[in-house]
């Protein structure tokens, strides 16, 4: 098999990233568990894939799980906003994903077979909720390299002191006396235990939160622009990203300090410095 194109930005950072983690792939007993993390538009879903072919054009066995397909359903979500706060219903933010699941499909990764495959669900963001479990997808071999990309991978809790103020109108208007922030915030420490089972965190570092709002809008300006029924206004794109804002502005003052390998981003995503710590 012929190693990734690599005259694609991804493949070719995919496979200078593969050269520095091979070592340590191949010291590892099993299956080695990377985290990928990228804020939206940073090119980690492209990364992740590229990493992949990359892998097996070198003989490692490779999957990939991606954070979103572990999102709760529209019902799921519709219980966590009645019973915690409105605005859990909406995807994204730690507690709107199937946390025990996906510690569970790396915890027995090692142990899959054909008579006892992964089933790893599938997630319609068109639709707003999972795809039936027809459609979801089956693993029956365990891999040499397990690929967890996702958007806050790795990223710790703030403190109480740090979640007094609110830090957009979303927060000011629908979140005045913080019980949402606060509460995603628990469900951010129990996710540290999905952190706890990389092996190695790698992240793509964007410049800034307005670059990456930029991002996000460049996508779903496509999106409109190809008709999509999904596609969200510009105001309605606003309010969406703020859900995400406290996090990812937590994930770019502190994971540099935390990826064993990091990779700088300018403004038009090319890498510009690779940082590695393995």
């Amino acid at each position: 098999m012929s190693e990734t194109n690599a005259s694609t930005p991804a493949a070719a950072l995919a496979a200078h990233l593969l050269t520095r983690l091979q070592p340590s792939i191949q010291a590892s007993e099993g299956t080695f568990v990377l985290g990928l993390s990228g804020l939206q538009g940073s090119g980690k879903s492209t990364l992740a894939q590229a990493l992949a072919e990359a892998a097996q054009a070198r003989d490692l066995p490779t999957l990939v799980l991606s954070l979103d397909d572990y999102y709760l359903g529209r019902g799921d979500r519709r219980t966590l906003a009645r019973k915690m706060h409105p605005l859990m219903i909406t995807r994204g933010v730690p507690g709107t994903h199937d946390l025990d699941a996906l510690i569970a499909a790396i915890d027995g990764i090692n142990a899959i077979s054909p008579a006892q495959p992964l089933i790893v669900p599938r997630f319609d963001k068109g639709r707003d909720t999972r795809l039936p479990r027809s459609r979801w997808r089956h693993q029956s071999q365990p891999p040499r390299l397990l690929i967890v990309e996702g958007w806050c991978l790795g990223v710790p809790a703030q403190t109480e002191a740090e979640l007094d103020a609110p830090i957009n109108t979303l927060e000011a208007e629908e979140d005045a006396d913080g019980l949402w922030r606060h509460r995603v915030n628990l469900r951010l420490i129990d996710y540290q235990a999905l952190w706890q089972r990389f092996d190695a965190l790698a992240v793509l570092q964007a410049p800034n939160w307005s670059v990456v709002r930029h991002w996000r809008d460049e996508a779903e300006q496509a999106a409109r622009e190809a008709g999509a029924k999904h596609a969200m206004d510009t105001e309605a794109l606003a309010r969406f990203i703020a859900h995400y804002e406290r996090i990812s502005r937590q994930a770019l003052a502190r994971l540099p300090a935390l990826a064993d390998l990091i990779v700088w981003l300018d403004a038009g995503r090319a890498p510009v410095v690779t940082l590695s710590r393995l």
